[in-house]
């Protein structure tokens, strides 16, 4: 069977990158299994998955497929099937691939994370709240376990200082379209290394409350800003959302946010270990505002803290 034809399963942008080097490559992809279009906003439009919606915009001909599930789905197994692909390429596909459809075909992931660290839902998150110098991309192939297959290739990702979840996304989405591309190419000569388990770390699908915040930390505050700043966010217990943060330093000792003076739009911030510059706060159902404006309007002065 020739690893020529690929069925590719992914959904967010993520596997949108790696999708198209793919169509553009000499590989043939037969079809896309993506996830349900979702209710979305406030509004809650119907909305496509990132790769469906690239599709449509892009009048690519390929057989879509968005099966609730596929855990004990004989449809989509038939589909797969008749599909006859030589290789399944899985990238942040949101579903875990039963037996039956692991036995159709090698299937590889990429997956977001110097593997055996970090399996699971949220690798990159979780690397840069650990304060990680590097992260990268694992090419593995699927097995029933989570992320647990055996490694093909990896490519690394050093982690600057100031990059946010979405930089990182971008840089790791064009490192795995490269890894997805090297490692069909040399499929025939790679030798599969197994994961050491011992070294291994689950992370979880991230919720709303992990953007919860205080200003104990500093270092850690900013860490979390950075993992999550894309989504949720992070917010102090009364709904004030802190948003462009950077980091002061990590040892001086201050009230639990404590203002400490403020830099043009921006206001200094102490924590119990540590200080920060805020440039926009955002109360609850209210517009966000630069953090020296909001202060003034809650008539706070230096000294005082904000919660």
């Amino acid at each position: 069977m020739s690893i020529k034809k690929i069925l590719f399963m992914g959904t967010p942008d993520y596997a949108t990158c790696i999708f198209k080097e793919l169509l553009a490559s000499s590989y043939e992809v037969l079809a896309l299994f993506t996830q349900e279009d979702k209710k979305v906003g406030r509004k809650q439009v119907l909305s496509a998955p990132h790769i469906k919606q690239y599709c449509l915009d892009e009048n690519i001909d390929i057989p879509i497929y968005q099966p609730k599930k596929l855990r004990n789905n004989d449809e989509a197994y038939e589909q797969i099937k008749a599909l006859a692909p030589g290789i399944i390429i899985v990238a942040a596909y949101g579903q875990i691939l039963p037996k039956n459809i692991l036995d159709l075909a090698p299937c590889m992931n990429l997956h977001a994370s110097l593997l055996p660290k970090y399996r699971g839902a949220s690798p990159i998150q979780e690397a840069i709240l650990n304060d990680d110098s590097y992260t990268g991309v694992t090419a593995m192939f699927m097995e029933e376990g989570l992320d647990t297959g055996d490694i093909l290739g990896l490519q690394y990702l050093k982690l600057e200082d100031k990059m946010e979840v979405a930089e990182v996304f971008d840089k790791l989405s064009i490192i795995a379209a490269k890894l997805t591309l090297d490692t069909l190419d040399n499929f025939e000569n790679i030798k599969p290394k197994k994961q050491n388990n011992a070294l291994s770390s689950l992370c979880k699908k991230i919720k709303k409350e992990h953007g919860l915040v205080s200003f104990k930390n500093a270092k850690k505050l900013y860490q979390t800003y950075k993992a999550y700043s894309y989504w949720p966010g992070v917010f102090l217990e009364s709904g004030l959302k802190i948003k462009e943060i950077s980091l002061i330093n990590e040892t001086s000792i201050n009230k639990e946010g404590e203002i400490l003076g403020f830099d043009k739009n921006a206001v200094i911030i102490g924590c119990e270990e540590g200080s920060l510059k805020i440039n926009i706060l955002q109360a609850p159902s209210k517009k966000e505002v630069n953090a020296a404006d909001y202060i003034r309007g809650q008539r706070l002065s230096i000294g005082e803290v904000l919660k």
